[in-house]
Order: structure tokens, then C-alpha cells, then sequence
């Protein structure tokens, strides 16, 4: 790891809280977050992660205060709003993500695992490495695994399908396709350093021949260029809404947008845009505080949109 050290706010709350502690620290820091129970003590410990010291402002910690607030009003027992900060050295860092950071299945398609792990894929199961960093995207969080539980389910063998993931991150996505079959496949970022983080998970994996990343702005995009198959947009909503135009120039006819990175709260307003451009919502699911969908052109989804489809709406 590059990093000589990163910094961690962590909070100790009861279990019964760890779930909504653990969203709260995703929405509001937008860094890669963690949790873990101590089973002596049933105590949680959620933890966000940043390459430098993070100086919280007083509006942030209103919405740290305030989150802790809703969550005691949910009926959880969080216990006193104690949020701590220090320096993590790398040994420490990397250790300390092994205790709770385990191998995920994406059905019988695909086994994802950090290089730690023993875990055997099962029979036809694709395989990816890929150890945490601080680059987003493990597939612990819901709108990962939604992706990539759509990416397993779009495919279609012995088809050439091109893949285009937005926001990459960690570039999970775009090695999951590129594992999957998928081809051609690009992945960009407006982040330097999650394509580099990105270039050096692919080539872990031995699929850096096969991915093209680049950093890109999204609102910025060229609406000419390669059409795709299926995009992945898994971004937050107001950036899905202005960059809108540019992802649907980039659809194949028949093709596929994935949306994630979506509050609840807020996916109908996105859904409304996007139907406002003619696309039609196929399939959705809500985890938590999260939700995510799968939408096609209207008049292409009323041609293939299958009973499956619908029960997952």
C-alpha cells in the first residue's frame, strides 16, 4: 500500500446499532467505513477512513449529533455520542481490516475475496482478489453488490456485450464484467488516484489488458463515441440527474443503465428524470438506507422485460 498511514473517526456503540451507525458514517463522510462487534464487550466499533487528518466542521458534527438522535429515536440503544480521531499506521490499517472484511458470493457466478483469504471458488465460479483500500467499492455495501448482482444477471454468454462503468473506484465493477465475459470494457473516474488504485486491482487479477481506465469528468463526457451494452452509474443522485444526457447517449439500443449510490429518500426523483428521458425502471431493490435500480429504453423494455424482472421491482 502506498500510504504510510490513514486516519480513522470511530465510534463504540452498542450492536444493536451498528447497522444505522454504519450507514450514517457512509452517507455523511462519503469514505470507505467499516464496523466490527468485540464479543466480550457486544460492543460495535464503526470507523470511517481517510488518507488525511479530517477536520470536521461544526455542521458536520450537527449531522453527526442529529444522526445519532434519529437512530435512539428508531428505538436502538447507542449510548453517549463519543466520536474519536487518530493515526493509524499501515501495519495497523491493513490488520485491522482483516477482522471483519470476508469473502462475498454473487450467487454460483462470482466469489469475491481479499488475498488473505483461503476460500476455494466453487465449480464455474469466477474468481476476483481484491483487498480494501481507500478507494471505494469492496462489494460489502448494498450498491456494489447490486451492481454486480446486475452485471451476473445482464450477461449473456457468447454475445459481445460492452461495458462502461462509471465512478469506478476501486474498479470492482469493471473487473467483476471483464471476469464475467463482458467486452470491450472502460471504466473512468474524476478521481486520479482511484484509477491508479483501480489499474492496480485489474492487474492483480490479471485483467489490465482487458479494461481500459481513464479519468473522465461524467458531466463531461462525449456523447459520441462506443455505446454499451450495460453502464454502471453507481454515483450520487444529483450527479446521476445532471450527467443523465450524457449516460443515455452512450446506451446501446437494447442496453442496460445500472443506478446506485442512491438514498431512498431520494431514488423516485432520479426515477422521474430518467423516465422523463424515455427509460423505463425493470428492476429495484432497497437495503437498508439504499436504493438501486435497472432501467432500458421504454420501448425496449416493453419488448424484453421478463416476469423475473418484474418480480424484482
Amino acid at each position: 500500500m502506498k500510504y504510510k498511514s490513514v486516519w480513522e473517526i470511530a465510534a463504540t456503540v452498542s450492536c444493536q446499532a451498528e447497522e444505522p451507525l454504519l450507514e450514517l458514517f457512509t452517507r455523511l463522510f462519503q469514505q470507505p467505513t467499516s464496523s466490527y462487534i468485540d464479543l466480550e464487550t457486544k460492543l460495535a466499533t464503526v470507523t470511517a477512513y481517510f488518507e488525511n487528518r479530517p477536520h470536521l466542521s461544526q455542521i458536520q458534527l450537527a449531522e453527526v449529533a442529529a444522526g445519532f438522535k434519529r437512530i435512539r429515536q428508531c428505538g436502538s440503544h447507542i449510548g453517549r455520542l463519543k466520536l474519536s480521531v487518530r493515526k493509524l499506521p499501515r501495519q495497523d490499517w491493513a490488520e485491522s481490516w482483516k477482522r471483519h472484511f470476508h469473502p462475498i458470493e454473487i450467487g454460483s457466478a462470482l466469489l469475491i475475496k481479499p488475498s488473505w483469504s483461503n476460500r476455494r471458488p466453487k465449480k464455474g465460479q469466477a474468481t476476483i482478489i481484491l483487498d480494501p483500500g481507500l478507494s471505494f467499492g469492496t462489494g460489502q455495501h448494498p450498491t456494489t453488490a447490486f451492481c454486480l448482482r446486475e452485471l451476473v444477471a445482464r450477461r449473456r454468454p457468447g454475445i459481445e456485450q460492452g461495458f462502461l462503468d462509471i465512478g469506478t473506484g476501486s474498479g470492482i465493477l469493471a473487473i467483476a464484467a471483464a471476469r464475467l465475459g463482458y467486452g470491450p470494457v472502460e471504466a473512468f473516474d474524476h478521481d486520479p488516484e482511484a484509477i491508479r488504485v483501480a489499474s492496480a486491482n485489474a492487474k492483480c487479477n490479471r485483467l489490465l489488458n482487458k479494461i481500459h481506465f481513464f479519468q473522465q469528468d461524467v458531466t463531461k463526457l462525449p456523447r459520441t463515441g462506443a455505446k454499451y451494452s450495460v453502464i454502471c452509474a453507481n454515483l450520487i443522485s444529483n450527479l446521476l440527474i445532471t450527467a443523465r444526457d450524457q449516460i443515455f447517449a452512450r446506451l446501446a439500443l437494447d442496453g442496460t443503465v445500472v443506478v446506485a449510490g442512491i438514498l431512498k429518500t431520494e431514488f423516485h426523483v432520479v426515477q422521474r428524470a430518467f423516465e422523463e428521458a424515455g427509460m423505463l425502471l425493470i428492476a429495484s431493490q432497497t437495503q437498508k438506507e439504499w436504493r438501486s435500480g435497472s432501467m432500458r429504453a421504454a420501448n425496449e423494455s416493453k419488448k424484453k422485460v421478463s416476469a423475473k424482472d418484474k418480480n424484482r421491482c
